[in-house]
């Protein structure tokens, strides 16, 4: 009987059972199995960055999840439509075909016309706003809504425009928005304070480089909008852990599974002060590029990885003072051993693990690209042509886009790595 496989085995089927319920804090995490997001809103949300970032953290700490997103942002768009069409339009169009379950709406940079702030303005901003909050509960009954703060215009790095700035302006928007979420009964994000907050700490730092998380003061670069998706992530209770274990060098022989959390160790052993054993997470961290150095920066200045990407690897018993800890055989870093003792975060460092989560992020990159192709640059356009062959058309690109989507899920799914924890001489 090989008892090595039935372990392994085993520790598959463990891990396959974990939900989001299952390592979630106080509140459980506001996606569920079968759930279908769209994201809806004007340039900032056509980008397709917070809306990845936000989708590449279900896919990777949720791999058993199946829930599907759709981005339906259009640039210019305000509460009434724009440019692509008047909002009934755009949301019989662009957002319930897709039966969401869950939509996000982010709306308001556009609508308050880059200036001071006006009443007679605002008060087409909350009528409008109303209008789609009413239309979609009528036309979607049961959709669980998330009412979206404006993201922020940039008057931290540069100076405001007029007296007070124009994100004091979105600011006055984003109160009106949670209002109406109150009425409402729906869930609030703020994507505009925590992002303030992170570029006046990143500014104080520095200031050139600030100035990169977002550069055009209104289109944040991937480092603000990495605080944006980490704002809507925390609005829905998103869990920390990524997974953690402990190991006491001196009780080694008696690991159990009570050490560790959202993870399996097996194999286990020491011998001549090197540490060995095998792990499986049931998680990936985020995909968090440390080596652009604006997103560096905005990580630094931000509380995403202690709210949204904890991995944490602790070793108690240590005899040497300095170690070099190796995954797949590789060295991934060197720590003395309080460090070790105290736990250090794996999610920020340059791992096998990081490694297949940022694949992940390649293949959702791509499939929201394909999306975008397929509903702004064939259905939209293509809308007075032959019914029969558009619809034709449009099937076909969603099933490549359902296979990236496929794809990006199993390439998700743990794998098992040898980790090393070696004395350094």
């Amino acid at each position: 009987m090989n008892l090595r496989r039935i372990a392994t085995a085993a520790a598959f089927s463990a891990l396959a059972c974990l939900t989001p319920s299952a390592f979630a804090g106080d509140e459980p995490f506001a996606l569920k199995d079968g759930d279908r997001v769209v994201f809806y809103g004007d340039s900032i949300t056509e980008q397709r960055l917070y809306t990845l970032y936000t989708e590449a953290y279900v896919v990777t700490r949720f791999p058993t999840l199946n829930v599907a997103f759709v981005h339906s942002g259009v640039g210019g768009d305000r509460v009434g439509g724009g440019w692509a069409g008047p909002i009934d339009l755009r949301l019989t169009r662009d957002v319930l075909p897709y039966k969401p379950t869950v939509m996000t709406i982010m709306l308001g940079m556009n609508d308050g016309s880059y200036r001071a702030f006006d009443k007679k303005i605002f008060d087409v901003y909350e009528k409008g706003y109303r209008h789609i909050v009413t239309t979609m509960k009528e036309k979607a009954p049961g959709l669980r809504l998330t009412l979206v703060v404006p993201s922020p215009f940039d008057d931290v790095t540069r100076k405001p425009n007029f007296e007070g700035g124009y994100n004091a302006v979105l600011t006055r928007y984003g109160e009106f928005v949670r209002e109406l979420a109150k009425q409402e009964g729906a869930n609030v994000a703020d994507l505009n304070t925590p992002v303030v907050e992170a570029t006046k700490k990143a500014f104080q730092s520095d200031p050139e480089l600030a100035q990169k998380i977002n550069p055009d003061r209104v289109h944040p670069a991937p480092a603000g909008q990495l605080l944006m998706a980490a704002a809507l992530l925390k609005s829905w209770h998103a869990p920390a852990l990524v997974s953690k274990v402990e190991i006491d060098v001196e009780d080694a022989g008696n690991f159990d599974e009570d050490d560790v959390a959202n993870a399996k160790v097996t194999e286990l052993s020491s011998k001549d002060g090197v540490l060995v054993w095998t792990q499986t997470d049931a998680a990936l961290p985020m995909p968090i590029d440390l080596k652009d150095p604006a997103t560096a920066l905005a990580i630094r200045s931000s509380h995403v990885v202690d709210s949204l990407d904890k991995q944490i690897l602790q070793v108690k018993g240590l005899d040497s003072d300095r170690y070099t800890l190796n995954i797949d055989g590789k060295q991934v870093g060197e720590f003395n051993r309080s460090e070790l003792a105290g736990g250090v975060n794996l999610a920020t460092l340059e791992t096998p693990m990081l490694a297949q989560s940022k694949h992940v992020l390649d293949l959702l990159r791509r499939h929201n690209d394909l999306h975008f192709t397929r509903w702004r640059n064939i259905q939209m356009p293509a809308s007075d042509l032959n019914a029969d062959t558009l619809k034709t058309a449009l099937a076909a690109i969603d099933a490549l886009e359902a296979d990236l989507v496929l794809k990006a899920r199993a390439a998700a799914a743990p794998v098992s790595h040898k980790f090393e924890l070696k004395p350094k001489k």
